[in-house]
C-alpha cells in the first residue's frame, strides 16, 4: 500500500454520495492505496497475440489475460529485470509490437468494436500519447481513415512518434480544439470516440499527487467542457453511427450529468446502448443508464467511466463551417506512381495489389493516403496524413523510414532479421555488422521479433543505419549485461 498516495477529505466526502450500495469506501481506499498492475496491450499489426504468449513464455514473463480485450495482458517481469531494463527499452516495445496500456484504458475502444466492422471514417478526438488511437487502428485492420486529433503540441509530438512504431497507415493527425469537428466534420463519421480530459480521479494508483488539486469546482469546470465537446462529437456523427464517451474519472459531474446533458438536447436523435454484456462480468460496473463505471476495487485496475450512444436521426447544425485555403496535396503522377510500384516490387517484393490507399504528393514528398480519404481531406487542416512512403530526387525515389514500419510485413525479400545486440546498435544508431560480405545492394527492411522497424542500406560488410536521427537513443537498450 502506498501510504504516500493523496487523497483529500473534501473528495472523500464527495465520493460517499456517489459510491454505489454494494461497494464499500473502504475497499475503494484501500484500491486506490495499492500498486496498480503493468498492462499491456499486443499490436496485432505487427505481431499475433499467439506469438506474444511465446515470447513470454520463452523470457519468463508471466502474463494474465485482461477480461475485456483478446489482445491485453496485466504483464509481471522478474525484479532484476524491471531494474535493469525497463520496459519501454526491451525489444518487443522498441519494436511496436506491444504498448504499455492500463487494462481499463482499453475498454473505450472496445465498446466501439462492432461498429468498427462498418465505419469507413472513424474520429478519436482527444488521441495522445496514442494508446486508444493505435488500439482503434489495430482493430481497423489500418483500414479505413482514422483521424487523431490532439490539442496539445508537445503530446501532437508524442502521439506521431507511436503512430510510426506501431506501424499505422491509416491514420490522419489533427491539432485542433475538439470543439470544431461538429461545425467543420458535420455528420462526416461513423465512429467516434471521445476519451474526455477530465479531473483524473480514477488515476490515483498511477500518479499518487492526481488528486493534489482536487475540488468540486474544478470537476464543474471540466464538465463544462466535456459537454462541449459531446455535442460536437454528436454533430459531426452520422446518423446510425456509434459514439462511445469515456473519461478516468469517477464523479457523475464529468460522467453520468454530462451523458444526460447530451441526452436531454437531442431526445429524439439519440439512444444510450447499454455496455452490461461488453463482456464476461461487466455486469458488476454497469449502471442503472447501461453505462460502464469502473471503480478500482471492480477489477484491481484504474477508475473508468465509458458511455455509449447511438445517433438515431440527423440534427440541423446551423453553425457549420468550411475551411479556407486550399489542399497543399496532389494525386502523384502516373509515372511517379509506378515508379514507386516498380521500387518496391524490385527491391523488397511487394506487389502493388498489397498496397492499399492513394500515393499523393507535396513537392518532393511522396505520401500514401488510407483509402477514402478523399471524403474528408479538405474539411479540416491536417498536421500529417497517412505515412511518408519516400522523397523524390533527380535518380528516383529514396524510401522513409515509415515505408519500413508500415509496409515492411508485405517484404518478400530483401529483410533481415537483427538479434538482439544488432537492434541495441541500430537504436543506437549505429551500423550493423556483418560477419560476411553480401552481393545484394539498395535498401534492406530490418525487423525486430519478426516485426520490421526501420529501413538500412546494404554495404558489403555492414548495412548502414538509416534510423532518422530523432529516433535515435543513447539509453540501455534490449538487454544490460
Amino acid at each position: 500500500m502506498d501510504s504516500k498516495t493523496y487523497i483529500p477529505e473534501a473528495f472523500i466526502d464527495d465520493v460517499k454520495t456517489y459510491l454505489p450500495t454494494h461497494l464499500t469506501l473502504d475497499d475503494f481506499l484501500q484500491a486506490c492505496k495499492s500498486p496498480l498492475r503493468r498492462s499491456v496491450r499486443v499490436n496485432t499489426l505487427k505481431m499475433s497475440v499467439s506469438d506474444f504468449k511465446n515470447y513470454c513464455a520463452a523470457y519468463d514473463w508471466s502474463i494474465e489475460p485482461v477480461p475485456w480485450c483478446d489482445s491485453g495482458f496485466w504483464l509481471t517481469r522478474s525484479e532484476t529485470e524491471e531494474q535493469n531494463l525497463p520496459i519501454g527499452n526491451t525489444e518487443l516495445h522498441l519494436s511496436g509490437c506491444i504498448y504499455v496500456q492500463e487494462a481499463s484504458s482499453m475498454l473505450p475502444p472496445i465498446a466501439l468494436k462492432h461498429a468498427l466492422e462498418d465505419s469507413k471514417t472513424v474520429l478519436d478526438m482527444a488521441s495522445a500519447p496514442g494508446s486508444k488511437t493505435s488500439q482503434l487502428s489495430a482493430m481497423m485492420n489500418n483500414k479505413g481513415v482514422l483521424i487523431a486529433n490532439e490539442l496539445s503540441s508537445s503530446r501532437l509530438k508524442v502521439l506521431a512518434a507511436n503512430m510510426k512504431r506501431m506501424g499505422i497507415a491509416n491514420c490522419a493527425l489533427s491539432h485542433f480544439d475538439a470543439a470544431i469537428f461538429g461545425d467543420y466534420m458535420y455528420e462526416c463519421f461513423d465512429s467516434i470516440l471521445l476519451d474526455a480530459p477530465c479531473s483524473g480521479e480514477g488515476t490515483v494508483r498511477k500518479d499518487a499527487d492526481a488528486l493534489k488539486n482536487w475540488s468540486i469546482e474544478s470537476n464543474i469546470d471540466i464538465a463544462d467542457v466535456q459537454k462541449k465537446l459531446i455535442r460536437s462529437a454528436f454533430m459531426a456523427l452520422k446518423p446510425g453511427g456509434t459514439l462511445v464517451y469515456s473519461t478516468c474519472t469517477l464523479t457523475p459531474l464529468e460522467n453520468q450529468q454530462v451523458c444526460d446533458e447530451l441526452l436531454n438536447a437531442f431526445p429524439n436523435a439519440i439512444k444510450t446502448d447499454d455496455l452490461s454484456s461488453l463482456f464476461p462480468d461487466a455486469a458488476r460496473a454497469t449502471t442503472p443508464e447501461g453505462y460502464l463505471h469502473v471503480w478500482p476495487q471492480i477489477y484491481d485496475s484504474e477508475g473508468f467511466f465509458i458511455a455509449r450512444f447511438i445517433k438515431t436521426a440527423s440534427v440541423e447544425n446551423t453553425a457549420q463551417k468550411t475551411k479556407k485555403g486550399s489542399f497543399p496535396f496532389t494525386i502523384s503522377e502516373k509515372k511517379l506512381q509506378q515508379q514507386f510500384f516498380d521500387l518496391a516490387k524490385k527491391q523488397f517484393g511487394i506487389e502493388q495489389t498489397t498496397i492499399s490507399g492513394q500515393l499523393m504528393s507535396r513537392d518532393k514528398e511522396l505520401w500514401l493516403f488510407p483509402d477514402g480519404f478523399h471524403n474528408v481531406e479538405n474539411k479540416i487542416k491536417y498536421s500529417r496524413m497517412g505515412i511518408q512512403v519516400g522523397t523524390t530526387h533527380k535518380n528516383g525515389i529514396r524510401l522513409e523510414h515509415e515505408f519500413a514500419t508500415a509496409l515492411g510485413k508485405l517484404a518478400r525479400k530483401n529483410s533481415y532479421a537483427m538479434s538482439q545486440n544488432e537492434a541495441k546498435d541500430y537504436f543506437n544508431g549505429k551500423d550493423i555488422r556483418l560477419n560476411s560480405p553480401v552481393n545484394v545492394t539498395g535498401e534492406v527492411i530490418l525487423t525486430l521479433c519478426g516485426a520490421p522497424v526501420g529501413l538500412g542500406k546494404w554495404q558489403k560488410q555492414k548495412i548502414k543505419n538509416s534510423l532518422p536521427r530523432d529516433l535515435v537513443s543513447d539509453s540501455q537498450l534490449i538487454t544490460w549485461v
